[in-house]
């Protein structure tokens, strides 16, 4: 009966995630590209042994170029500061025509309060370093999708997901609409699941197996280091968590940029 519920939620969220991109459809032409490339950018729920970016790049066919650039514990500000930002540009300015540069870019874990170094202000900051992003790989004539932080896991006593990271969603969502850069709210699909699913469904994607002494409610100090460890925490995938949540995100995508559908398996 879970697995049911779960799946009519996903099903329901992702209509209305489809429903709210249906006003800021990107205009990729995707379809005439004569080779793709996608670049990931973006925090530890997306990169390699810690996210779903690798299995994001395994669904796209094999003559599409998948980079994950994706790294832990950086945010908006520290990806651009350590040099990161500037390795994806220079990919940008010099790929070779004919070819399409997608870049996917979800923050918000690290931009949050508590990470010196990674945080940033949510009005003050967080915004104008998406604004920027969105304006360098424009000027590179590239196309960007943004995508809102991906859920925690951690349930309160009550049985109910917590929510902390849905204001950088809703700030990542209102600077798609101003810079007309289109956005998936992978937070709300990727919540709306974790729900159905329920705690232990949930724990078992995990990086590692839940420990007797888990609690319900759980911080992950490997997120707090900037790195994530072998170990379980309700932020960070495992195999099959990184399998769920490709399978969201590469639907999510073929939906809002249509012309990528011809380019996965």
């Amino acid at each position: 009966m879970r697995t049911r519920a779960w799946l009519a939620a996903l099903a329901l969220a992702a209509g209305a995630a489809q429903a709210q991109q249906d006003t800021a459809r990107t205009h990729v032409d995707a379809a005439r590209a004569v080779s793709l490339r996608v670049i990931l950018v973006g925090d530890s729920t997306m990169a390699t042994k810690s996210g779903y970016g690798d299995a994001l790049c395994a669904r796209f066919r094999p003559e599409v170029q998948c980079l994950n650039l994706a790294r832990g514990g950086r945010s908006t500000k520290s990806y651009r500061t350590e040099g990161l930002w500037g390795q994806v540009m220079t990919l940008l300015r010099d790929r070779p025509a004919g070819q399409l540069d997608v870049v996917l870019m979800q923050f918000g874990h690290n931009d949050q309060p508590g990470k010196p170094g990674r945080s940033t202000d949510l009005v003050t900051e967080f915004p104008v370093n998406l604004a920027g992003y969105a304006q360098d790989v424009a000027q590179t004539g590239a196309s960007l999708v943004m995508l809102t932080p991906l859920t925690r896991r951690s349930f309160d006593g009550n049985g109910y997901l917590t929510n902390d990271l849905r204001p950088w969603a809703e700030t990542t969502l209102r600077v798609g609409r101003e810079q007309q850069v289109p956005v998936i709210d992978l937070h709300a699909v990727s919540r709306d699941a974790v729900q159905a699913m329920g705690e232990t469904e949930a724990d078992s994607l995990a990086m590692a197996p839940k420990p007797a002494s888990a609690p319900a409610q759980a911080t992950s100090s490997s997120e707090r280091a900037g790195a994530a460890n072998p170990a379980f925490d309700r932020t960070h995938l495992g195999a099959k968590g990184a399998q769920v949540f490709s399978a969201m995100v590469a639907r999510e995508l073929a939906a809002t940029v249509p012309g990528l559908g011809q380019w996965m398996r």
